[in-house]
């Protein structure tokens, strides 16, 4: 039986998730929480005690969003904030454009998962009623108190890569190898780590491997030009 009471891996990486998650989050940054649907927004920019300080309701798609992140910008720094984070759920694609127009300004973002708005909502009049402008109120309190995520992103996409972000506001996975681009479908070759390496198509790498012809006999990658990634079909070895 062992006597260590050091702390283990996981207990290093559970405690350092609120410390990085608090650096998005600084006490000095006000929240805008941003309920994303397909053309009618609901946002409100909020305290660190879920106090409203402005909200809003304009009808625009994610791309047309950046106007709003100026405007939610402008509201806290008249509060006496020095910057804004912004929080919303993973809703489809949106929550992507919604992080480039936010990197873009060297803004934050951090989202909430639906499962946690939807318990929170059930929790707050113990109804089922949903309202856009509730659920932005509700984004933005749980992203205060952490019960949040940093999405990840691929190269050149988020804080990391915008111009006078906010301290801690790189991807703490951005060195991980393999991850395309935000957006494209694409393997990345061996090559280093983080962006190093080159993000192929999918389909190119299948040409080069068997030239556009599907599988030949000789194996896998058999008649691949030299240098190609070998591709593998279903069920071999």
């Amino acid at each position: 039986m062992s006597d260590r009471s050091g702390l283990s891996r996981g207990d290093r990486n559970r405690n350092a998730r609120p410390a990085r998650l608090r650096r998005l989050l600084r006490p000095d940054h006000a929240i805008v929480g941003i309920d994303l649907a397909d053309d009618r927004q609901a946002v409100v920019v909020t305290d660190h005690d879920s106090r409203v300080i402005p909200r809003r309701r304009v009808t625009a798609r994610a791309w047309e969003l950046g106007g709003l992140l100026d405007w939610a910008l402008e509201r806290a720094r008249a509060a006496g904030f020095v910057s804004v984070t912004v929080a919303c759920e993973p809703a489809g694609h949106r929550w992507r454009v919604l992080d480039q127009l936010a990197a873009e300004r060297g803004l934050a973002l951090v989202c909430v998962q639906p499962l946690l708005v939807y318990r929170a909502r059930e929790g707050e009049d113990l109804t089922f009623d949903k309202s856009d402008p509730k659920d932005a109120v509700i984004i933005a309190r749980l992203a205060a108190g952490l019960h949040c995520y940093e999405p990840e992103r691929g190269c050149g996409v988020g804080p990391a890569a915008a111009p006078g972000r906010p301290a801690g506001a790189a991807d703490h996975r951005r060195d991980r190898a393999g991850e395309p681009g935000a957006g494209s479908a694409g393997v990345r070759l061996a090559g280093g780590p983080g962006c190093g390496g080159q993000a192929v198509p999918v389909g190119e790498l299948v040409r080069r491997a068997g030239g556009g012809a599907g599988p030949r006999r000789g194996g896998p990658g058999a008649g691949a030009p030299a240098g190609a990634c070998p591709v593998r079909g279903r069920g071999a070895p």
